[in-house]
């Protein structure tokens, strides 16, 4: 198999892995997602129980529906459109005002919704009785708030109370530049008895994946938990809905997060505090993934308060790496999840990073990193591409030998290791060096897939995008041209009916990645176009050697 068969297989094969995972994925009967206009939770599953091992845990009756509403609270920052429902104290709508939508760049990017375009809210509550849940009414101090020019942070309080002399003030708390939410709960016990501080956290998600997610490009949408223990763990909404779970329920670390492509929400309790984390289907295609922290007890005429961050926004990876430094999420950058190749996904995206910031274009940062990696493989290439061109100059005495042999399969091939031999050639060398690179490709692809800084980024002219296909089609097409002059040069193919199907290749996968995103097709282009450079100019230097010998023998 030469080089460029064996590139081929490997990228065909990896694109067909990945549309057996979106077939299976969208072949899936889908549910109708709930609405803040119809019931969500017509079961009692969405409040966890404090008293009971969680895997089992008896959850308390409820009347109407989780997303009934109450008094809106309008939270305006330099990067946040909020509204805060009064009823349970909801983070129901959060624009991004630093991202545009994935379907209309004129408007923000709307991460956190009650219906539209999906229900995805943060909830949080107190735990035991007669205390707020997050179905509780509270009052609001405003209805609302701004970040004024020079403040670095905004508070939004709100109080609930009960008969018995509890008061409880939820508070949220912004900051200028900062995707981190703070929410405090105080509670100010009078009455005569311990008031248990349980408090819980978590994120209400129906299972449909976000707007905009291609069929030929599937990523991962559904939730994650981290511990010290058993690291980083996706539990898709397959798995909760089977509670088919493997990570710990219970630690004295880690946060709970839901993804989505280029995005999460994660809860990320502080300190070293006995917590319980959870993951429950809801109701038809609705789930929530929380976690329930102890602190044990507010004693009579006592006042005590505990925060709990929250972080929710885009996937940037230097703001979660700074929070994963800082010891506020430590982790919190396995998000990003580059899977099994993160051990080389991290380092080229760090240096694709570094020159972006040299040059202030992720399109030219890709083809200055898609120059310095050739230049890596630089002599693993010219090893392959030294192969191919011999192969290429042995290509008529390999047509001689089939039309010597005709259809005796076994006595052609022998005759053709006898050549290889005489010839001192290895008709497998150039595999090697394309089988080191291809963990390279692989890593790349995720790396440009996965990173939220180059979704929506420009390159020039009409690619106004390069997280989203080519609108024009004009790279794929250049990229087939580029692979149609690489079949070239090529050896021929002895077997007719292969050398028809590698002529077909380019313009199989011309085709195919018209629905892939113009960054990867740019790299893919500019890979190509070094490539034939630097195996045109090693076959013809074979050939003229080749050429002078027999020249020198005659």
């Amino acid at each position: 198999m030469d080089t460029q068969r064996l590139i081929l297989f490997v990228v065909f094969s990896f694109s067909l892995l990945m549309l057996w995972e979106a077939w299976q994925r969208e072949s899936q009967p889908p549910a109708p997602p709930p609405t803040a206009s119809t019931p969500a939770a017509r079961t009692p599953a969405d409040v966890p129980s404090a008293s009971q091992a969680p895997a089992q845990a008896a959850l308390p009756s409820q009347s109407g529906t989780s997303l009934a509403r109450g008094t809106r609270i309008r939270v305006v920052t330099d990067v946040f459109n909020a509204e805060i429902d009064t009823q349970g104290g909801d983070l129901r709508r959060l624009e991004l005002l630093r991202h545009r939508a994935t379907d209309d760049t004129k408007k923000n990017f709307v991460l956190l919704s009650e219906g539209q375009p999906h229900v995805y809210v943060a909830q949080s509550g107190l735990l035991g009785p007669n205390l707020p849940t997050h179905h509780a009414r509270f009052e609001p101090a405003a209805l609302d708030y701004r970040l004024a020019p020079g403040q670095q942070t905004l508070e939004v309080p709100l109080r609930w109370r009960n008969d018995a002399g509890v008061t409880v003030t939820k508070t949220y708390i912004f900051r200028r530049n900062d995707y981190l939410i703070d929410v405090r709960w105080e509670v100010s016990n009078t009455s005569a008895a311990p008031v248990p501080l349980t408090p819980y956290f978590q994120f209400l998600r129906d299972g449909n994946a976000p707007s905009g997610e291609s069929f030929f490009l599937p990523t991962f949408t559904g939730a994650a938990v981290y511990t010290d223990e058993a690291k980083f763990k996706k539990v898709g909404f397959d798995k909760i809905e089977k509670n088919k779970v493997d990570y710990p329920k219970f630690s004295r670390d880690g946060w709970v997060a839901m993804l989505q492509h280029y995005f999460v929400g994660a809860w990320l309790p502080r300190g070293d505090v006995e917590r319980e984390f959870y993951t429950r289907r809801v109701d038809t295609n609705l789930y929530s993934a929380g976690a329930l922290l102890k602190y044990g007890t507010v004693a009579p005429q006592q006042v005590r308060s505990v925060t709990t961050s929250a972080y929710i926004g885009p996937q940037e990876q230097q703001r979660l790496q700074a929070l994963a430094e800082s010891k506020i999420a430590p982790h919190l950058d396995l998000t990003v999840d580059y899977g099994w190749l993160t051990i080389i996904a991290a380092p080229l995206y760090w240096v694709l990073a570094a020159i972006y910031k040299l040059v202030g274009n992720w399109g030219v940062a890709i083809i200055i990193l898609t120059i310095l990696i050739k230049l890596a493989f630089y002599p693993l290439s010219a090893k392959s591409y030294r192969s191919m061109a011999n192969m290429r100059v042995l290509a008529p005495k390999l047509q001689k030998l089939k039309e010597q042999f005709g259809d005796d399969r076994q006595k052609m091939h022998q005759a053709m290791m006898d050549l290889y031999k005489t010839e001192k050639i290895n008709p497998l060398g150039g595999c090697l060096p394309i089988l080191v690179q291809i963990p390279v490709f692989i890593a790349l692809y995720w790396v440009l897939l996965s990173s939220v800084e180059i979704r929506q980024a420009p390159f020039f002219g009409w690619i106004q995008d390069l997280s989203v296909p080519d609108p024009y089609y004009v790279l794929p097409i250049i990229m087939a041209i580029t692979m149609f002059v690489q079949t070239k040069l090529n050896p021929t193919p002895p077997d007719p009916v292969q050398a028809k199907v590698m002529m077909m290749m380019p313009l199989v996968f011309g085709v195919f990645f018209f629905f892939f995103p113009a960054g990867l097709v740019l790299y893919w282009v500019v890979n190509n176009l070094l490539s034939i450079a630097q195996q045109w100019q090693i076959t013809r230097q074979i050939e003229s050697a080749t050429a002078a010998k027999g020249n020198a023998r005659r």
